[in-house]
């Protein structure tokens, strides 16, 4: 999963035509989000924005961003990583009332600005990876605000999209100069809508806009979303284990928190729980090495010992065995999850750790509230939980109270 929009030097290279040009498109009359004046709705699709703070996702010369300071009374934040589209876009507006112009990569901006009340990206969302712009648009808008963008769906040589969000060979054609080769993410409309459901967004509608002239084979998507309403916070249920006692070896036992852009992995056991990745312990294994063979066995992840950060120690019991469970951050790994031949643990999948499943395995529940207390409630019965690092206080249960002595 590449890290950045793909090929960062084609929009430089086209910003720097533009601005060897002195080409400055004009504040248009309307947000256009086709390349064809007219064709399909405008602002409206984005509701009421006077007065809220909007992202403009590749705002290239800013034009857009400001029609809509203007018009429409929005707060503006344009994003671009290209440095001289950043730099037309500062030629022509940068002490435009109500528009900021920002240099760099939307994702991480995300990761340190106030949640938007709405976001848009006009043929700029085809330019960066999904699996890289859409959990940070989920981290950092606010609960039920839109997100309206469009996307290439047919090029110019009838090209259709894949069904496989993967990049592909695609031309900035210029009007004067030779077209730029760049990549794109040309999507059909069921795997956008797929991909935005996976990262916390419910889908409204996707509209496809057509070239009015005769013999123009190019389509552009036009995508419109909302970020889901979290609810109010409610418990979550955990499962017991079994009470049956364990084979000697079998007392010690590691889960692995592998969380990402996409989230928190999680699998489904046989018998119905969702369970962290883990296992027991073997006879002369270290925790490290448990944790990157669990890894292996039951998802097919690839991860070093030195990819593993020990959390610390959870001790229960169930009847007279006393049972430990180390809770591990993996916080590198290779490879995709998928179900193991007879393994028991399979149907892996990233949550949200704000939608987290029902039924969590009693291990993982009390791992994931000693790892993350600000977690929405989650039932358990307590363990005492002593964490690995210097000076830690002393010993907590993992519902965050401290043990009797």
């Amino acid at each position: 999963m590449t890290a950045r929009p793909a090929d960062e030097q084609s929009w430089t290279i086209y910003g720097q035509r533009q601005l060897d040009h002195g080409y400055l498109p004009p504040v248009p009359d309307r947000i256009d989000w086709a390349f064809w004046p007219g064709v399909g709705p405008g602002a409206e699709v984005l509701g009421d924005i006077r007065g809220k703070r909007i992202l403009d996702v590749g705002s290239g010369p800013g034009h857009h961003a400001v029609h809509l300071a203007r018009e429409c009374g929005a707060l503006v934040d344009g994003v671009d990583l290209s440095p001289t589209q950043h730099q037309r876009a500062l030629n022509a507006h940068g002490t435009e009332p109500g528009v900021r112009f920002l240099c760099g990569d939307v994702a991480e901006h995300l990761r340190h600005a106030e949640p938007y009340e709405a976001a848009y990206g006009i043929r700029t969302f085809g330019c960066i990876d999904p699996h890289h712009v859409l959990p940070a648009l989920r981290d950092g808008l606010v609960d039920g605000a839109p997100l309206v963008f469009s996307a290439l769906h047919t090029d110019a040589d009838a090209q259709g999209p894949s069904d496989e969000a993967v990049p592909r060979r695609e031309l900035i054609r210029l009007r004067d100069g030779e077209p730029i080769p760049t990549r794109m993410w040309v999507l059909t409309p069921r795997l956008w809508e797929e991909l935005l459901t996976e990262y916390g967004f419910e889908v409204e509608g996707i509209e496809l806009l057509t070239a009015p002239e005769p013999g123009n084979p190019g389509i552009l998507q036009l995508v419109r979303a909302r970020r889901h309403r979290t609810p109010s916070p409610s418990r979550l249920t955990s499962r017991p284990r079994t009470a049956r006692p364990p084979v000697p070896h079998a007392a010690i036992g590691v889960g692995a928190i592998v969380y990402g852009e996409r989230g928190l992995l999680l699998g489904r056991h046989r018998h119905g729980t969702w369970e962290l990745p883990g296992g027991t312990v073997e006879p002369g294994e270290s925790l490290h090495g448990t944790v990157v063979r669990e890894l292996a066995e039951e998802t097919g992840l690839v991860a070093r010992p030195e990819d593993v950060t020990l959390l610390g120690t959870l001790l229960d019991h169930v009847d007279d065995v006393v049972r430990v469970t180390v809770g591990a951050v993996v916080t590198s790994w290779q490879g995709e999850p998928a179900d193991q031949p007879h393994e028991s643990v399979g149907d892996w999948r990233w949550w949200p750790l704000d939608r987290l499943p029902q039924g969590l395995f009693v291990c993982s529940a009390q791992i994931l509230t000693s790892w993350r207390p600000d977690l929405p409630p989650i039932d358990h019965t307590p363990a005492h939980f002593t964490a690995y690092a210097d000076g830690t206080p002393p010993p907590t249960t993992a519902n965050g109270t401290t043990p009797s002595q």
